[in-house]
């Protein structure tokens, strides 16, 4: 996979102007910037046509034109673009890098989904697990990203088995970013599928991210539709799965603390903020050659 250089040189010289919490040491010495780049395309990329494995559970058709990441280079990328390290998660995106897409599974159990959804409340538990998150961020010198609200609300659809919304970011410079989530239902857990994207293109990337996930398929036996009685029934539904993860029981008493994935969540948006500009440049270079 070819990287254009000069995109990757200018999109880390704005990223330092605008201030973003990104790669924050290469204003001070060119090295580093160098070490960003080597260290970028170092990463195993994985080209389409091609299958991508996703935790042993599920896989994803990679299209042509896109490319896949496994689940140590996906904790290397997420970390260079100034996110906190992942285990286990996995990343797709088109060879331009105009949005990428990460897949974790989480072995829930399965999730009952016969329940109704109340985004007002959904929205007040993800602003409490917000301030948690600000205070990991600042723990580790990074910069806090806030919960807006909702970009698109919360909603389920009962044939693709698949829970979607989109929450807003701002970041201390009042940048602002999209995690669009989705969530797709399996017998043993729910795989995470979080899109991160800049607010002007999300339709545009959302269109190609759904499109990608045509090519996604629980491996055999861990379809949902293959529950049978005797399997571990998740503590918790739909609402669950939107504000936190295993945590999430307590949404069952009204009280909503929000742990482990949901952190990735906020933190995705940074990622956002690069995005933005590798896609102005992309425009930029194309229209000048």
């Amino acid at each position: 996979m070819k990287f254009p250089q000069l995109i990757f040189g200018i999109v880390l010289v704005l990223a330092t102007a605008l201030g973003l919490a990104v790669i924050p040491a290469l204003a001070q010495e060119p090295s580093a910037e160098q070490k960003f780049l080597a260290e970028l395309k170092a990463l195993s990329w994985q080209a389409g046509p091609s299958d991508g494995k996703i935790a042993s559970k599920a896989s994803v058709a990679i299209p042509k034109g896109y490319v896949f990441l496994s689940a140590l280079d996906t904790s290397k990328f997420l970390t260079l673009m100034g996110n906190l390290p992942r285990q286990d998660s996995y990343m797709l995106a088109p060879d331009s890098l105009e949005w990428f897409a990460v897949f974790d599974f989480e072995e829930t159990g399965y999730v009952r989904d016969d329940e109704k959804l109340d985004p007002d409340a959904i929205l007040q538990g993800l602003k409490e697990g917000n301030i948690k998150s600000i205070e990991a961020r600042k723990s580790r010198g990074l910069h806090a990203l806030y919960l807006e609200g909702w970009f698109v609300s919360p909603h389920y659809d009962l044939q693709t088995k698949r829970l979607e919304w989109a929450t807003k970011l701002r970041s201390e410079s009042g940048a602002i970013s999209v995690n669009y989530s989705i969530r797709l239902l399996g017998r043993s857990g729910v795989m995470n599928a979080t899109l991160v994207s800049e607010p002007a293109a999300l339709e545009k990337d959302m269109r190609a991210y759904k499109a990608t996930l045509i090519g996604f398929s629980f491996d055999a036996g861990e379809r949902y539709s293959e529950y049978r009685a005797g399997d571990k029934i998740a503590e918790y539904g739909l609402t669950g799965l939107i504000i936190g993860g295993a945590a999430a029981a307590a949404a069952k008493t009204g009280i909503f603390k929000v742990i482990g994935k949901f952190g990735f969540i906020i933190i995705a948006g940074l990622g956002a903020l690069v995005l933005g500009l590798f896609r102005r440049l992309s425009r930029f270079t194309k229209k000048a050659t």
